[in-house]
């Protein structure tokens, strides 16, 4: 019996030989990691134009980049020697030794992105040097044959264009969608790419049609967050710019109103690589704490810059996933500047523009403190974060406090909050949310400012108030702990335990008093006063959880404040409950005065304002 006709089990049961792979099949693997449909050879083929230093880049495409990709940029192009050699596999001009690797400071550097696109494509690449004569050509079928160069007029920079995407593994080629889907992660991609480079303009084609056209402007120019984003953008955020040792963070920051029902509008760019790491993503949640409504996602286009060998990019395909390697100082810094932020008293205020004709929130800028009490995922309304400062006028309503409002607090538990008196100059000033008018229905308070009429919830208000200094209050005591009667032991991995071990002084900074019993075996002995009746057992394996995924974790913060965000809820002012002009007043100054006022502990807004202007508008005033 020849070799041939051996039985198939006899054959399945001799040892592989071990054998190269074809470099054809080599560049196809590789291609599976990184090109999945047109949009990733637009990320790929626009990574390289801005390493390039292009400062034009634009893009052609018909069947969504299926059918046709051309990408052209002005950058400073490649020697025709250099040409066939870039598309072969670990090529590059970006990286020459181990130290290059450790600060990589291009987008793309490991090589693969031209080899694996030629792979599956038919592949055309024109490029021309500044200081050549011509430009020269190179083109290869897919199956691993590059033609030799040839000479064509072309002008300084490069053209890449790509045909009949997966021609060649029809299987790959079925899991892509219609071309209107294709087109549309392609259009979402270029406009991320735009993101990151203000200065750089682009141009999108689609069968022969412009379909988005983004000039060169300056770094910081809103416009461009406007024509990528939405035109309401900038105006219902934040423009941070910090720096701390040798990090800085820049760029636009939603206000809590801003919010979105998707997380589709959340941009974060390290050194101008758009990135998803989970320690970031977990330092703006924790920096939204408190201020965001639950189910929304907040909106942000932020920039942080950093020494590139403080980073590990090198640890995916697609660079999307990055290393830090002092993660907590990267996580500590992201999160208290978003804190600060928006805890910066009333920072995050606005006033929701209420259209005259429908009644609906209008998108249209005030010139005043603004809140965009709308949660529609269009922002509905326009928001400028403005903080408290006082307006100079003649005064409009009695000045009078009373300690009435004070006793208020005092039945919630939190002590005196008394506004102090409003001699002198003060006198003279208009408080940002004015004097109070009257109570409407027992729940809402409406005050007269310069700007015009104010409303407040009451409950929402006092609510903040109280859980602010509930928080205050439980940190100047510094978290009394109460010991279990019976103490709890967990079983926990080698994993946890490293943890722990590594993080002990977290759990003690936390009165949470926990000991090792055995190489397995925890036990928990004290935890915060304030959580003796929760489940401690599951709290500190949800903390160890955390630990081992983020290096840190906010559960037992997070616990506490929501057991005080309830205490407080219950704490403060009903609504039917009517109060006089002097209490309305004194919880008017302390909204003033308390961070995050903008929104309940639960992030609904807590106050709206109406313009002279739209009441105006409304009556026909003037018309």
């Amino acid at each position: 019996m020849s070799e041939a006709e051996q039985p198939l089990a006899d054959t399945a049961s001799r040892p592989h030989r071990i054998h190269a792979l074809d470099a054809r099949l080599v560049n196809q693997i590789a291609a599976g990691e990184i090109i999945e449909r047109p949009a990733s050879i637009a990320k790929e083929l626009i990574e390289n134009a801005l390493d390039a230093g292009a400062r034009r880049i634009d893009i052609e495409v018909e069947g969504a980049g299926v059918k046709r990709f051309k990408i052209t940029d002005d950058g400073h192009g490649i020697q025709a020697q250099d040409l066939a050699l870039a598309l072969s596999r670990h090529a590059t001009s970006k990286i020459a030794n181990l130290s290059d690797l450790e600060q990589i400071a291009t987008l793309g550097f490991r090589g693969e992105a031209l080899p694996s696109i030629a792979s599956v494509t038919r592949m055309t690449i024109q490029s021309r040097e500044a200081s050549a004569e011509q430009g020269w050509m190179v083109s290869s079928d897919g199956n691993n044959l590059v033609s030799e160069p040839t000479p064509v007029a072309h002008p300084v920079g490069t053209t890449i264009e790509t045909r009949d995407l997966f021609y060649n593994t029809p299987a790959r080629r079925k899991f892509l969608r219609t071309d209107a889907t294709e087109f549309k992660h392609l259009d979402q991609v270029i406009r991320r790419m735009a993101l990151s480079r203000f200065d750089v303009a682009f141009k999108l084609s689609h069968n022969g049609k412009v379909v988005l056209h983004l000039p060169a402007l300056a770094t910081d120019d809103a416009r461009r967050v406007k024509m990528v984003c939405a035109d309401n953008m900038p105006e219902n955020s934040i423009y941070i710019d910090e720096r701390r040792d040798q990090m800085r963070l820049s760029g636009w920051l939603g206000l809590p109103g801003f919010s979105r029902s998707q997380a589709d509008m959340q941009y974060f760019f390290l050194n101008g690589r758009l990135i998803r790491d989970k320690t970031v993503i977990h330092a703006i949640r924790l920096g939204y704490q408190d201020v965001l409504f639950h189910g929304r996602h907040p909106v942000y286009v932020l920039y942080l810059e950093m020494d590139p060998a403080a980073v590990d990019v090198n640890v995916h395909p697609t660079k999307h996933e990055v290393r830090f390697r002092q993660s907590r100082d990267v996580h500590g810094f992201v999160h208290h500047c978003l804190k600060r932020q928006l805890s910066a008293s009333a920072g995050e205020s606005g006033s929701l523009q209420i259209d005259p004709q429908s009644g609906a929130a209008a998108p249209r800028p005030l010139a005043s403190n603004q809140f965009v009490a709308g949660l529609t995922d269009h922002g509905q309304g326009a928001q400028r974060p403005l903080g408290f400062e006082r307006q100079r006028s003649a005064p409009l309503q009695a000045r009078e406090q009373v300690a009435a409002y004070a006793n208020l607090a005092r039945d919630a538990g939190v002590g005196d909050i008394s506004a102090g008196d409003q001699s002198g100059e003060q006198a003279a000033e208009i408080p940002p949310l004015g004097y109070a008018l009257a109570q409407l229905k027992g729940i809402y308070i409406l005050a007269e400012n310069a700007e015009g009429l104010v409303l407040v919830d009451m409950h929402a208000a006092h609510e903040r108030i109280t859980y602010e200094r509930m928080k205050q209050a439980l940190d100047a005591k510094q978290l009394a702990q109460q010991p279990l009667l019976v103490p709890v032991t967990i079983q926990v991995s080698a994993t946890e335990m490293q943890a722990w071990q590594q993080q002990r002084d977290l759990f003690e900074q936390l009165a949470v008093q926990v000991e090792q019993m055995d190489e397995q075996v925890l036990v928990i002995r004290a935890v915060p006063e304030v959580l003796a009746g929760s489940d401690v057992s599951q709290l500190v394996r949800d903390v160890l959880a955390d630990l081992v995924a983020y290096e840190r974790s906010s559960r037992i913060e997070d616990m506490m404040h929501e057991l005080l965000s309830s205490m407080a809820c219950h704490g403060s002012v009903r609504a039917n409950r009517l109060l006089s002009i002097a209490e309305m007043n004194a919880l008017l100054r302390d909204m003033e005065a308390t961070e995050r006022s903008g929104q309940c502990n639960h992030g609904r807004p807590t106050w709206v304002q109406m313009s002279i202007a739209q009441l105006d508008s409304w009556f026909k005033r003037g018309q």
